[in-house]
């Protein structure tokens, strides 16, 4: 029932294809562990220890890693694998398996000393353990781990110059407290050995600085054009000494609070029986739908100014994205029979409603003010809202829902008819417009600074059909509340339903025009270029185009935009089209929505391949290929996540977010809803 990737030393031939792939966990409160699978830190990003002070935000990392060596016979063999200027550690040559089974195991041999090294965190905690598996050989042997500490804001690197502590140590515990964060405290225990002060021992030319180790380089975000190195404070070195033919199993922990008794061992197995858990309660037995289904709970964590779950966007940088959340509640907690946890996430959305419309994104820091600039974010809560009764169907959900819901649906109703911030308003035809200058407002929102890279300002194609899921969704839930407005309701989507068929259709290309404004001179224009919007005007419970235009419309996006790993942002027939994603950020930002491949599209595609063509044999079983299609992509990239972004063309290496909450969701989404109900049984 559980999850497991094994890696061999084939995945590392060099320490260049070592960090192509790499492993994260998570604590359910906006923390993290993330690294490659062969030890080295090669994004900004990793760290074993990134602590959230006011879940999910204010996210700090404490701890970078550990290195270890092991020392027989007066050789020091160094374990740990790492760039820096001018120079590499590669310990991997050491490595021989690596396992990912929901917390990452790493193997290393040296003659006959064999020693396993197992990450978990503590759930619910900013707590990490590291726990060591020693088997020595037959001789004496000692096995040193320095440990990386730093203090910095995720994703940040530091000087030298900012690395300093205040430490206190005892028999078998660190406290340090770092005077760029005083309010920050780190607490370190190891359950066996001895510290040894490494501003003692004598310098070499491997390490010039013994306290801080220097220029450590980051090799993905340095081909992106990122230039810098990082720093860490390596104070103390944990020194265990070994009898021939001993085997000992310790651990360390590190923490931003009071360490407390529990075993780091105990803290991995309580990892691993959650995450059986998950699965189990999902009820699903396939196996691609519960790899998906532990990759899903990365992303559900407490949110502290609401009391109530929320949803990371991904990882390794994004906060909760309403926009983002909205369209992965179906995955991440229905598919998974995590109702409780939807019913929170919707709550929790419900309390920032402003002006009717829903948050755009949560800031990092928990004291910031949410950014609003979405005209989509709010009518994804209809659908989600809709999704949910239709899952649970209960009457308490029901109540729930007009209780705590629905008087917010009523003002994004409103909001949209009468207008609201960012020009978003109901035009005379009915249809739904915003947008203006600078405004970045639909999900293809990338904006230098006056550079508005895909404005969409008028009238796109996906809000327009979320507008009239809307009314429909409204105009339900009014008539069984009994409220006196839901014909209204209805009567509205009627006149969205025409205008919108009268308006959108394109016959000459035989799909959907992607937006409709008024230029300068108030002339109409239509845009022509193929993109993926188009496909929730029919993958949407509540859709308007006869079945023979949703057909063309699948068959224009399949033949155009189609990816084994996402759907393209933009035809590559178009003169604009950007075949690749990589580079400085300028060149990516110009990429993003002009050719990039996404991977959350692929669930409303292959959702929308199987209603056109009646859920045929022949449809679900091309479909159920499209869902497997990402089953190699879960041993690749980070292990058992589905990454935001691909390139344009040739689909293949992750991009962006290694992992995506609404890519992981929405491929699960469309495998439970579309594909597994409709398999004729194999014999």
């Amino acid at each position: 029932m559980a999850i497991n990737y094994e890696l061999g030393r084939s995945n590392w031939r060099t320490f260049r294809d070592g960090i192509e792939k790499e492993w994260l966990i998570t604590n359910g409160i906006g923390g993290y562990a993330n690294q490659s699978v062969i030890g080295a830190n090669h994004r900004m990003f990793c760290g074993y220890l990134h602590a959230s002070f006011h879940p999910p935000a204010d996210r700090f990392t404490l701890l970078a890693g550990t290195h270890e060596a092991v020392v027989i016979g007066g050789v020091t063999y160094d374990l740990a694998a790492q760039e820096y200027i001018g120079m590499f550690r590669e310990g991997q040559q050491y490595l021989n398996r690596f396992e990912f089974n929901g917390v990452p195991t790493f193997t290393y041999q040296v003659n006959d000393v064999l020693i396993k090294k197992t990450v978990a965190l503590d759930y619910g905690k900013n707590t990490v353990t590291v726990c060591y598996e020693l088997f020595n050989g037959k001789r004496a042997s000692e096995f040193n781990i320095t440990p990386l500490f730093t203090c910095k804001p995720l994703g940040a690197t530091l000087e030298k110059s900012e690395l300093t502590f205040d430490v206190i140590v005892s028999e078998d515990e660190l406290n340090l407290k770092p005077k760029n964060q005083p309010e920050i405290e780190i607490y370190f225990k190891t359950s066996d050995g001895t510290f040894i002060d490494r501003s003692l021992r004598p310098t070499s030319m491997a390490t010039p600085n013994y306290v801080i180790e220097e220029n450590q380089v980051y090799h993905i975000d340095n081909r992106n054009g990122f230039l810098g190195v990082d720093h860490h404070f390596t104070p103390y070195d944990v020194r265990v000494q070994l009898k021939p033919g001993e085997t000992k199993r310790m651990f360390i922990k590190c923490s931003a609070g009071p360490i407390d008794g529990k075993s780091g061992f105990e803290i991995v197995l309580e990892s691993l029986m959650r995450q059986q858990q998950i699965i189990k309660k999902s009820e699903l037995q396939d196996p691609l739908a519960q790899k998906l289904v532990a990759s899903a709970d990365a992303f559900i964590v407490d949110r502290e100014s609401t009391g109530l779950k929320t949803v990371l966007a991904g990882y390794p940088w994004f906060m909760d994205w309403g926009r983002d959340t909205m369209i992965a509640l179906q995955g991440l907690t229905l598919c998974t029979k995590r109702f409780d946890d939807a019913r929170q996430i919707l709550e929790s959305f419900a309390k920032y409603v402003r002006h009717g419309l829903l948050p755009n994104n949560f800031p990092d820091r928990a004291d910031d003010i949410p950014g609003y600039n979405t005209i989509d974010a709010s009518l994804w809560y209809f659908y989600s809202v809709d999704r949910y009764l239709a899952y649970s169907g209960e009457a308490a959900d029901y109540e729930f829902i007009q209780q705590k819901i629905y008087p917010a649906l009523k003002e994004i109703c409103h909001a949209y008819r009468d207008g609201t911030d960012y020009n978003i308003r109901m035009a005379e035809d009915g249809l739904v417009r915003g947008g203006s200058n600078l405004d970045q407002l639909t999900w293809m929102d990338v904006r230098v600074g006056d550079w508005v890279v895909t404005p969409r300002h008028g009238k796109p194609v996906e809000i327009n059909a979320l507008w009239f899921n809307a009314l429909c969704v409204m105009g339900q839930l009014s008539n069984r509340f009994d409220d006196g407005s839901g014909d209204s309701y209805l009567e509205l989507a009627e006149r969205v339903k025409e205008s919108f068929r009268l308006q959108f259709w394109n016959e000459a290309a035989e799909c959907l025009y992607d937006v409709i404004y008024e230029d300068e001179q108030g002339r109409i224009v239509k845009d022509s270029r193929i993109r993926p919007n188009q496909i929730w005007a029919v993958f949407l419970p509540n859709t308007m185009l006869v079945a023979d235009q949703e057909r063309k419309i699948v068959e224009t996006v399949y033949e155009q935009l189609y990816t084994p790993y996402g759907m393209r942002s933009l035809s590559p027939r178009e003169i604009n089209y950007k075949s690749s994603y990589i580079g400085k950020l300028i060149a990516r930002d110009g990429a993003y929505h002009m050719g990039t491949s996404w991977g959350f599209i692929s669930g409303a595609f292959i959702s929308a391949y199987c209603k056109v063509y009646g859920h045929s044999e022949d449809a679900v079983r091309r479909a159920k290929e499209m869902c497997l299609y990402f089953e190699d992509h879960l041993a690749d990239g980070c292990l058992n996540g589905i990454a935001e972004i691909f390139d344009g063309d040739f689909a293949c290496t992750s991009r962006g977010c290694y992992t995506q909450a609404w890519s992981v969701s929405e491929v699960l989404r469309a495998y439970v809803e579309d594909v597994l109900p409709y398999l004729k049984s194999e014999g």
